[in-house]
């Protein structure tokens, strides 16, 4: 039977590169994201290679759309075998005291809280026999504070704390989970990192040389090095975080 495979933010980045080297690999895949034509065209791309793959949109920062993607996905499986939580959103990039209370709150649902929304609902497909394979993908920011960043920040070290817990309390049912930082990558988050106002984000011009250097890795590169360890990692590595360049590139 094949094995399925759930991808949040699929669209574009991280998500689309791992969900069609997943389809690539055999895998079916749960393209999940809000409802865009690149949610379309990704799904079309990763069909070529597992045809029984679909899409889901959901929107991350709202709960009821969490629940109504649960429902369909429960609806067309009986088990998943791999969840991938790379849907994350930066903003508000704004100093900590002039951040708007919805936009912080909205980060927190987004790269946080509807993690444990989605994953709690999907319970029914994870407890059993099956042996489940969990990832949440980190950030540098995880570790350690940045000026104007403080909801990505905080949310993603909630993040790592989360897949600890699931790490703890999963074993039991065959569940392992683990953290993976990819590194400064070429996405539309970058793009929306160098597009913040320069006296609210202080490192602003860091990010515009990173990109102007060619210092960000390409998302195909990161997943061809993400997939083995999000795909096999082993209960005993269960509850670590790991960064990409533990990983030696082929």
């Amino acid at each position: 039977m094949t094995s399925t495979y759930l991808v949040t933010g699929a669209s574009k980045g991280i998500g689309r590169a791992l969900s069609i080297q997943l389809s690539q690999a055999g895998y079916r895949v749960i393209l999940l994201a809000r409802p865009s034509k690149s949610l379309d065209d990704a799904l079309e791309k990763v069909q070529e290679y597992e045809a029984s793959s679909f899409e889901v949109a959901c929107d991350l920062g709202n709960a009821s759309s969490i629940e109504q993607a649960v429902s369909e996905i429960q609806s067309r499986c009986s088990s998943l075998e791999g969840l991938i939580h790379n849907a994350g959103s930066i903003a508000p990039i704004k100093p900590l005291l002039e951040a708007d209370g919805h936009d912080w709150a909205r980060s927190m649902q987004v790269n946080l809280v509807g993690v444990q929304q989605l994953t709690s609902g999907l319970t029914p497909l994870l407890v059993g026999e099956n042996r489940v394979r969990v990832s949440t993908i980190s950030s540098g920011a995880s570790l350690r504070p940045l000026g104007s960043w403080s909801a990505y920040c905080t949310a993603k070290a909630g993040l790592d704390m989360w897949a600890r817990c699931l790490a703890l309390e999963g074993a039991e049912h065959h569940i392992s989970a683990i953290a993976v930082a990819p590194g400064i990558v070429d996405t539309g988050m970058q793009q929306d990192i160098r597009s913040a106002k320069p006296e609210d984000f202080p490192l602003r011009d860091t990010f515009v040389a990173y990109h102007r250097d060619g210092e960000l890795t390409d998302p195909n590169d990161v997943a061809t090095r993400l997939l083995p360890i999000l795909t096999q990692h082993t209960m005993e590595q269960s509850g670590q975080r790991f960064d990409i360049r533990d990983f030696t590139q082929s």
